[in-house]
């Protein structure tokens, strides 16, 4: 029988240098997930000398992210998103259709991503309060290519997750907390008269039941050339996978490095995996970056909480 229990821990904190310590206790209840909990304690030192620039608050600057949120509040048919100016600054603290899903915890210095099925864009069926990398913060065209490459780093955890009672693969539903998007760029916009810019997910970085999962973007057919590199289905792209492990509901660091045909993923600094191969060679898309809480469930009672504690991109 699958264990769906849910655990979520108690902390208690110690600070060796001021004798002093500090017990939290967090959790939500039962009715408030629709899961079974049974809290734990676990011991944590604090590390001497914080060295997080924004402290209380999460070492994440909003200046080039917008966010999506998982409804439509104004009513024009698309999930609601929130611009790099708005967000940043602390700007995101005080506009009140995002506190409900993007919101600060100082008690760990983090932002938590809370989302549940409702709103979803035009390409997707799952609902997301996810933030979206903008190069430049006001013109979401513009974007690198694997050539240019780039690095995302960030420190987070899931919080809580509700049961998978629809599936018989899976305890508890999937979230994917990073991603590199593909996009059409606006030279083969031009050239091929698409209607839409939208591609394929080159990379996305799963939690599924604890464990983080990449699925890379692959070739159906690896002799594939030229502008039918472009047809974004799954007659042209699939996924394949790589199981970095488990990471339950304790804080991860997570690095994706992109290069020209090669992409390095690293789960805490020591566990890496390297796709290289003829599908990253011939990716034929531009690039950006996400990360956050993006639901796989269209389940009405369904939902997940994660904190970032840390973001950062380069280029």
């Amino acid at each position: 029988m699958k264990n769906k229990t849910l655990l979520n821990c108690s902390k208690i904190k110690f600070i060796s240098l001021a004798f002093v310590f500090h017990f939290s206790f967090c959790g939500c209840s039962s009715a408030d997930e629709g899961i079974a909990q049974n809290p734990i304690q676990v011991i944590q030192e604090i590390p001497q000398g914080n060295i997080n620039p924004l402290s209380p608050y999460a070492n994440i600057s909003f200046n080039n992210w917008k966010v999506t949120l998982p409804v439509d509040a104004n009513n024009n048919g698309s999930p609601d998103e929130y611009s790099a100016a708005q967000l940043s600054n602390f700007g995101y603290r005080s506009l009140a259709p995002v506190m409900p899903f993007m919101y600060d915890d100082t008690s760990d210095e983090s932002i938590v991503f809370y989302a549940y099925p409702s709103t979803s864009t035009s390409n997707s069926s799952y609902s997301r309060t996810e933030l979206r990398e903008m190069i430049n913060p006001t013109n979401s065209k513009i974007n690198w290519t694997l050539d240019q490459g780039g690095k995302m780093e960030g420190k987070l955890k899931m919080v809580s997750v509700t049961q998978d009672n629809a599936s018989s693969s899976y305890d508890y539903h999937r979230v994917i907390v990073m991603q590199i998007h593909g996009i059409i760029s606006q030279a083969d916009m031009a050239t091929y008269g698409f209607s839409s810019n939208n591609g394929p997910p080159l990379l996305k970085m799963y939690w599924i039941d604890g464990h983080i999962k990449a699925h890379k973007k692959s070739l159906v057919n690896p002799n594939t050339s030229g502008a039918a590199l472009l047809d974004v289905s799954s007659a042209t792209w699939t996924d394949i996978t790589h199981d970095f492990g488990y990471v339950g509901y304790e804080p991860f660091d997570l690095k994706i490095v992109a290069s020209a045909g090669k992409l390095e993923v690293t789960l805490n600094n020591t566990n890496t995996h390297i796709f290289q191969d003829t599908s990253l060679t011939k990716w034929p898309f531009e690039n950006y970056f996400k990360a956050g809480n993006y639901l796989i469930t269209t389940e009405p009672t369904a939902s997940a909480k994660i904190k970032y504690y840390q973001l950062s991109v380069t280029h």
